[in-house]
This record gives C-alpha cells, sequence and structure tokens, in this order.
C-alpha cells in the first residue's frame, strides 16, 4: 500500500443511480419514470416545457462529487457508466469531457437493465484495486445496496472506501459499510432540499418558485434556514451551448479566469474545513486541493508573484495570517 501522505483515489459513478435518484428527490418518488425523463429531447418538436425545466432543476453537478473526491487525494481514474446514447445522459456531455471522466457504455440488452451498472462497476473497481496495488481510496458514488459487497470488499483488500449518494434514496446499510459516507446535497456548492422535502419527496414549492424567479437558487441548511450559496450554477442545461441565432455556431462567451480561480478557492478552503475541522488551513495544502480541484491553476498566469499575493487579492473571501513561519488561511466568515 501506499504512504497515506501520497493517497491515490480511484473514483466509480452509477450515473443512472445518481441522476435518477436527484430527480426524484426533487420532484417525487418514481417521478423520473412517470416523465420518461430518460429520452426526452428538450430540442424536440412539442417538448413539454415543463419536463425540460424540471430536468434543468434536477441537473447533477459532477464538478461537486470530483471535486470532493480529490480531497482524499490524487484522483487516479474517475470512471462513470450508463448508456450514453439515452438523451437525459448525453447532455451530461460538457460536465464529464471537462473533468476527463472515462465514459463506460452500458448496451441495453432489454428494456429493463437492471443491475447493468452494478456488476461491471463492481468487476471493474476489484480489477482495478488489484491492478493498482498503490490504490488507497475507493470513492462510490451510487446509494443502491447492491454496492454493499463491494464496499466491504474494498475494505477487506486495505482501501479506504468513501461512498456519495442523494439523501432520501441511499441505503443505510451500504452506508454503515462504508469508511465515510457523504450525501451529494451536502457537498459544497449544491443546493441542499429542506429534511421535510426530503420525507415528501418533492421540493418545497416556496424553494421552487424562488429558485424560477431568481438568478440564484435557494439554499436551505440543516435548519431550515436559507443560506447563501458558494456559487450560482448556470440555468441552461449541461453539454448544450448557447448557440447565435445568426450563425447557429456556440457562441458562449469564455469564463473570466480571474473569477474561476476566486471560486476554486473558495471551494478548496470549504473542503478544507469540512475535511480537517479545523479553523485555519495551511496555505500549501490548500493550494494543493486547487491544483487537485483543477490542474490548470497557476497564479502566476493570473499575475501574481505568489500564492500570498493571489490570497490576498481575494481578501473577501479569504483570510491570510503571515505572522507566523508557517502561513495560514481560512474562509472569510
Amino acid at each position: 500500500m501506499a504512504d497515506r501522505l501520497d493517497t491515490r483515489a480511484a473514483v466509480y459513478i452509477d450515473f443512472d443511480n445518481i441522476v435518477i435518484s436527484r430527480y426524484d428527490q426533487l420532484h417525487g418518488r418514481s417521478q423520473f419514470q412517470r416523465d420518461k425523463a430518460r429520452g426526452f429531447d428538450a430540442d424536440a418538436k412539442g417538448a413539454d416545457p415543463e419536463i425540460a425545466e424540471r430536468l434543468a432543476r434536477a441537473t447533477v453537478d459532477i464538478g461537486a462529487i470530483i471535486d470532493f473526491a480529490s480531497s482524499f487525494g490524487t484522483i487516479v481514474l474517475t470512471r462513470a457508466y450508463a448508456d450514453w446514447s439515452a438523451e437525459v445522459n448525453a447532455d451530461y456531455r460538457g460536465q464529464l469531457v471537462g473533468r476527463a471522466v472515462d465514459l463506460v457504455q452500458l448496451f441495453p440488452t432489454a428494456a429493463y437493465t437492471k443491475n447493468g451498472a452494478d456488476i461491471r462497476l463492481a468487476v471493474d473497481a476489484v480489477e482495478d484495486m488489484f491492478r493498482l496495488p498503490d490504490l488507497t481510496h475507493v470513492v462510490i458514488v451510487a446509494g443502491d445496496s447492491d454496492y454493499i459487497a463491494l464496499a466491504q470488499s474494498c475494505r477487506r483488500l486495505g482501501r479506504y472506501v468513501v461512498g456519495i449518494g442523494v439523501a432520501g434514496s441511499t441505503s443505510k446499510s451500504l452506508a454503515a459499510a462504508c469508511d465515510e459516507f457523504a450525501t451529494y446535497d451536502a457537498l459544497p456548492g449544491i443546493t441542499m432540499v429542506p429534511p421535510k422535502a426530503l420525507a415528501a419527496g418533492r421540493a418545497p414549492k416556496k424553494a421552487a418558485a424562488a429558485t424560477a424567479t431568481s438568478d440564484e437558487p435557494v439554499v436551505v441548511d440543516e435548519r431550515g434556514l436559507v443560506v447563501e450559496p458558494l456559487f450560482v450554477e448556470p440555468t441552461r442545461r449541461p453539454g448544450r451551448r448557447a448557440a447565435s441565432p445568426a450563425t447557429g455556431k456556440d457562441d458562449t462567451e469564455p469564463e473570466d479566469p480571474q473569477q474561476v480561480a476566486t471560486g476554486l478557492l473558495e471551494r478548496a478552503l470549504r473542503l478544507g474545513h469540512e475535511k480537517d475541522d479545523a479553523d485555519w488551513l495551511h496555505s500549501s495544502s490548500v493550494k494543493e486541493q486547487m491544483k487537485r480541484m483543477d490542474p490548470s491553476f497557476n497564479e502566476k498566469a493570473l499575475g501574481f508573484r505568489s500564492f500570498s499575493d493571489f490570497v490576498n487579492s481575494r481578501s473577501d473571501v479569504a483570510e491570510l495570517d503571515e505572522s507566523e513561519q508557517i502561513r495560514v488561511i481560512r474562509l472569510k466568515r
């Protein structure tokens, strides 16, 4: 096994499980199936705009999942299992390609392909553990109880198992089989669904109305209080870029690198505070986490002589203490 200081993680995503669970969590039990959302095409003639809006609100942020997984160590592989010919899955192309996710195609052999992803994912994970002896962490993104045996096998082989699932659709036995389990709703940057809505299997009407009439999503903590979100997700569906009416070509403006870097710093700090339960974080560990989340990050390319200068320029987001020999940072409250 590799040294704990050099942790390496593999991420396995049961894509259908997480997408369908999130949709049903927000819109009601089995609503994904009733809406026939799997084959829904928002660009098709006569497409129901209400279903399109539901899919947009239930969009899963793959980046938030991978960023959280990276807090456990260097990610050596990320695989997502699904039928990528399905319209609802194909719409995630932008997110998946942007995070270098290896897409494993599951061809439907029948009308109902239960356990297709479960078995393939489990076989790949076990094979990778023997093929990659320096793998220290296994991250399973799913809430299905079928993964209990996989989690137990990974632990017997000396790996630290992390589970990520959607609240209300996760097996308690699976959570118990993991070394650590996190709900998708609790990841930094994700809009949390209030406990009452989870019990009812639908999003609260007031929150839904606020989301529809505002540029910012409503975020509610575990106490039912509205809190400020970490960042605002785009309202357009993932993988679909705006097209110019005149040319029909992509006309999306590139993101401001300074704003992207600020969001990266904020998310890294949130992850660090939640993982270490510490008020101050070492500057070097925060920068390392930012590099894990976005390998292209370079403060010098942004015009800063050092990482400290970069952090000081974001004084509205972070506080830097340079009074001691070791520089420490914390998220500004």
